[in-house]
């Protein structure tokens, strides 16, 4: 509940600042869902589809004989079609098919869409997109004729490309952002007309389009093109394979329509969302100064509201005629303006009955919006939700904001992280944290998604049941994972760490142990180690073994580097260098000195080593203790009963991390 109030707090500050509004925006949309999508939460599925690629002919009022070629992936639009769209500048031609003797108007760069051969067509005349516009044309349907005044006509923008189709663009400016915009400019369409979007919200035909009553619109591609192929003007049908979005929820296929909705004013926002984010530090840096602060510099308004019943309902009562608007930032607010006892449950099915009396005499009450709150501005009200600010803990809130350090997935920088700056640079105009960690993706051997459909994963229980957790979490660490990128899980990569890392640090502890129990029997000694070596450090320099000098001077020089590394959260440079060490520990220092550690050269010799190997293996333990917390509490529990004055600590994650020396 504590959530529901405070996003409700959050928002009525956005609206008290003039950041909410209600408009009428073209946006991806989830007939599956049938709500509307955000575009970062559509930039979170793309996938590779086949989809039908058709040009169809457009019969010019003035010249009859002359057709417009317009090129589309998405027949079910044709029926809405209201414009079609050139390119100003770009070159035109009037072109005759040889064969048919039929005359085309398409870009003159884009011939070969249209005619394999040079010799299968005959120009007849170059023009330019300016040329022919106002042109008007023979509509493919006859379903809207007469109901746009402004309709079937020839416009011009320069967002026509000339990379692919025909250079020439159908237009349904509701279900297209371009499309809508142009149209709108040009007086096609007016912001305060009724929709031309027959489709329901689950995305099939509705009146007047009548011919595909019914029918949802990607399955009415196939007939739309019979039918325009009976009235001859169907001049090619073919299949494109391209990057299309899916509903991240559903996977399902999202189209574009015109919604209205609530928005939050980002685009102003765009200045100080940069410099925001300008004072934040990223692990790795790329993923912030690239493509964080690219999608930065193009923010959209945030439509922010969904068509669902579940979900935190949007606190906004708006009168019938839409004049009246109040936004209610809490429970104590919304029993005052309503008069009702306050609310313990803010879901929908007992606020959606609170009315707020009108201001104005004789009007009905205002009633609450049927919309629910986008989730992920749920997410991104998080700071001030989990401690109930304002309303409780501001002043632990105030010194603990922003936080220190946050970590995600790189599937988050359009989402999590995106929300998270908007809101706090809406609220504070200061970024929500000073340190960010990016993730990669863990996916399935066979690079796809891990999916529970699919079954394309190993159970992690079992993984962990059979390897242990610690060699999970360390082949994890030490993947291109922590550098944002992804990795490919295989179950041998976890096996082959505890080969190659964690048995040779077992068994250079095991061989440490052993000597120092042989020792503690064969002298009939108690052994404690100093792990400052003060006697040690006492002798002079020459009395040293060469190789104690240097493993102890690596352990340190890896204790300073760790502390260095770790401050700048530079994980895939940390893990490695600890596997080196243990490699460099196992393989020469115990292989080298393993006669002296024995007692070979007398005893004096092997209690100098061993307690050298034991400064280093309980140094290496504390370094590796938050990366393999279970078999360094093992060795802990053993080690610092040989530690001199013993460990009052009953943990090794009590300590706190060992400092250089």
């Amino acid at each position: 509940m504590c959530v529901r109030v405070l996003v409700r707090w959050v928002f009525k500050e956005l609206y008290s600042k003039g950041l909410v509004y209600r408009g009428f925006k073209v946006m991806p949309y989830s007939t599956a869902c049938c709500t509307p999508l955000s575009n970062f939460e559509m930039s979170q599925n793309y996938k590779d589809v086949v989809d039908p690629a058709i040009i169809v002919s457009f019969p010019l009022h003035s010249r009859p004989h002359v057709s417009l070629l317009a090129w589309t992936t998405t027949p079910w639009t044709l029926p809405s079609n209201l414009a079609l769209c050139l390119h100003p500048l770009l070159i035109y031609v009037h072109a005759k098919e040889v064969s048919s003797g039929r005359e085309y108007i398409l870009m003159e760069s884009r011939l070969e869409s249209v005619f394999k051969k040079t010799t299968d067509f005959e120009i007849l005349d170059k023009l330019s997109g300016m040329d022919l516009k106002g042109e008007s044309y023979e509509p493919l349907f006859s379903y809207f004729e007469g109901s746009f005044p402004g309709a079937f006509k020839v416009l011009v923008d320069d967002y026509v490309t000339e990379d692919s189709g025909t250079g020439i663009v159908h237009m349904a400016p509701y279900f297209g952002q371009d499309d809508y915009r142009i149209c709108l400019r040009e007086g096609v369409i007016k912001k305060d007309q009724e929709m031309v979007c027959p489709i329901d919200s689950k995305g099939h035909f509705v009146e007047p389009v009548k011919d595909f009553l019914g029918v949802y619109v990607k399955d009415a591609d196939k007939g739309i093109c019979s039918e325009l192929k009976k009235r001859g003007r169907l001049v090619h049908q073919g299949t494109i394979k391209h990057s299309y979005p899916f509903c991240w929820r559903s996977d399902t296929p999202l189209i574009y329509r015109a919604i209205p909705s609530w928005f939050i004013r980002v685009e102003p926002l765009v200045d100080r969302l940069l410099k925001n984010n300008a004072q934040t530090y990223w692990v790795p840096d790329f993923v912030k100064e690239k493509r964080f602060a690219n999608w930065l510099k193009d923010a959209r308004d945030w439509a922010v509201s969904r068509n669902r019943y579940w979900g935190t309902p949007l606190p906004l009562w708006v009168s019938e005629d839409g004049e009246e608007v109040v936004c209610v930032g809490s429970k104590e607010e919304l029993a005052s303006l309503s008069g009702k006892p306050s609310l313990s449950d803010l879901h929908r099915e007992f606020v959606d009955d609170v009315t707020i009396p009108s201001k104005r005499e004789g009007q009905p009450p205002l009633r609450r919006v049927p919309e629910v709150f986008d989730c992920w501005f749920e997410s991104g009200s998080m700071p001030y939700a989990q401690v109930h600010y304002p309303f409780e803990n501001k002043d632990m809130f105030e010194s603990c904001f922003p936080a220190d350090f946050i970590a995600e997935g790189i599937d988050q920088t359009r989402g999590w992280f995106y929300t998270l700056l908007v809101i706090s640079t809406a609220l504070f105009d200061k970024p929500p944290f000073q340190n960010l960690v990016v993730n990669g993706l863990v996916l399935a051997a066979d690079g796809q998604k891990m999916s529970k459909r699919k079954k394309n994963y190993p159970d992690p229980l079992e993984v962990v049941n059979k390897h242990g957790a610690d060699a999970l979490r360390l082949y994890l660490i030490n993947s291109p994972v922590v550098k944002a990128e992804n990795l490919r899980f295989q179950e041998t990569g976890v096996k082959d760490l505890i080969k190659d890392v964690f048995l040779p640090w077992y068994n250079a502890y095991r061989f440490f142990v052993q000597n120092v129990l042989r020792l503690e029997t064969e002298e009939r000694i108690r052994l404690t180690f100093d792990p400052d070596l003060a006697d040690l450090a006492s002798l002079p320099k020459e009395e040293w073994n060469v190789m104690d000098r240097w493993v102890l001077s690596s352990v340190q020089s890896l204790v300073g580097w760790f502390h260095g590394e770790m401050a700048k959260y530079r994980l895939y440079t940390v893990i490695p260098r600890l596997v080196k060490f243990i490699d460099q520990l196992t393989n020469w220092y115990v292989r080298l000195n393993r006669r002296r550690i024995k007692g070979e050269n007398g005893r004096t010799e092997s209690e100098r080593a061993l307690e050298v190997l034991f400064v280093v293996l309980e140094t290496l333990n504390r370094l590796m203790a938050p990366f393999t917390p279970f078999i360094t509490e093992t060795f802990f529990q053993n080690l610092k009963r040989l530690r001199k004055g013993g460990a009052e600590e009953g943990s090794i994650h009590f300590l706190m991390l060992p400092k250089p020396k």
